[in-house]
């Protein structure tokens, strides 16, 4: 059944009936996005999260208001009807980091030291747990070691060929949460999760941090303060080279300080791979499942990403794992993938 009598009552509700419609490019999820220009020339952005495909707006509405009232640069809720499933907001713009680094290389290092800036910050804030939204409470849960595991399962799942044997699930479990012991348990922060270049919006008229627009952070937890800066430097859509990564690494530990570097260096590597073989997963569930080989060629990246984490030496029982039992994504792989499409 459309939804657009919903969406065309939502508007006319927030007097935005007479404004132009574009939708914008879909992502992976269930989500989609228009942008409206009304006749006056102000714009606004229209979230549409379908409840019956699992979306549920109150998390992004709760998150949203907490990271506005931390000075961050989420968007403005304009208008709401979260049974619907309908949110109306601020346009942010389209200046996305990636397509801002892409038009002009030279901005890559401010642009990804002020990101870098704005996690010590975000890490600095207690994380917070029940939010109010649209009437309700909403919990930010921990990242706990069930989550770990279940997500980096994702890769024997999808990515794998053929049905995983019980004894050989069990032992990939086991690596990885031995690898995930020393993160498992942390509480430290709020992870936004997706944390990189293609939700991340430049604002340069915002002074500071605000001048990092934040998007896409409605599956935010409560976890370990390196997970984002993983997603950030590990970029599974845009390359980054190793003297960016090695240097906003350090920008961060010199600027959040924690207690121990080391093990600061150790949790990134590990969160790391852990986010990598959860990453393979779901790309190649997208093409599987969903129909969109597109990410396919993605898979590469973040395979490499992967590599470069299972080089750590707390990592050595996981990468004996991935060597013998997980093949890299050549193109034969990367074919019988494609061909189990549909």
């Amino acid at each position: 059944m459309t939804r657009e009598p919903l969406k065309t009552a939502f508007l006319a509700s927030a007097g935005w009936e007479a404004a132009s419609r574009r939708p914008l490019a879909s992502d992976a999820s269930a989500r989609a996005y228009e942008r409206l220009t009304a006749p006056d020339g102000r714009s606004a952005m229209l979230m549409d999260a379908p409840r019956e495909r699992g979306e549920d707006v109150r998390p992004f509405l709760a998150l949203t208001g907490w990271l506005r009232a931390g000075g961050f640069s989420a968007p403005e809720i304009l208008a709401e009807a979260a049974d619907d499933g309908l949110l109306l907001l601020e346009d942010l713009g389209d200046a996305l980091y990636a397509r801002v680094c892409a038009a002009q290389p030279a901005r890559e290092i401010p642009l990804y030291a002020r990101a870098v800036d704005l996690l010590a910050e975000l890490h600095r804030l207690p994380p917070p747990r029940n939010l109010p939204a649209a009437g309700q409470a909403v919990d930010v849960t921990p990242y706990d070691a069930a989550t770990l595991r279940r997500e980096a399962e994702l890769v024997t799942g999808w990515y794998l060929p053929g049905p995983v044997s019980p004894d050989l699930a069990a032992e990939y479990g086991a690596h990885v949460e031995a690898a995930c012991a020393q993160v498992a348990g942390a509480r430290a922060c709020l992870v936004l999760r997706d944390y990189h270049a293609e939700n991340l919006l430049w604002l340069p008229e915002r002074a500071g941090t605000a001048a990092v627009g934040l998007l896409d952070y409605q599956d935010a937890l409560r976890g370990h303060p390196a997970y984002d800066l993983v997603s950030l430097l590990e970029d599974a859509r845009r390359d980054t080279a190793p003297e960016l990564r090695a240097a906003m690494l350090e920008r961060y530990i010199a600027r959040a300080a924690p207690a121990d570097p080391e093990a600061f260096r150790a949790a990134y590597a590990v969160l790391g791979a852990q986010r990598n073989l959860k990453i393979t997963g779901i790309f190649a569930r997208l093409c599987r499942r969903d129909g969109k080989p597109g990410y396919l060629r993605l898979i590469p990246r973040v395979w490499a990403h992967l590599m470069r984490d299972l080089e750590h030496p707390a990592l050595a029982g996981l990468r004996g794992f991935v060597t013998a039992h997980v093949p890299p994504p050549g193109p034969e792989v990367l074919a019988r993938i494609g061909a189990a499409h549909g």
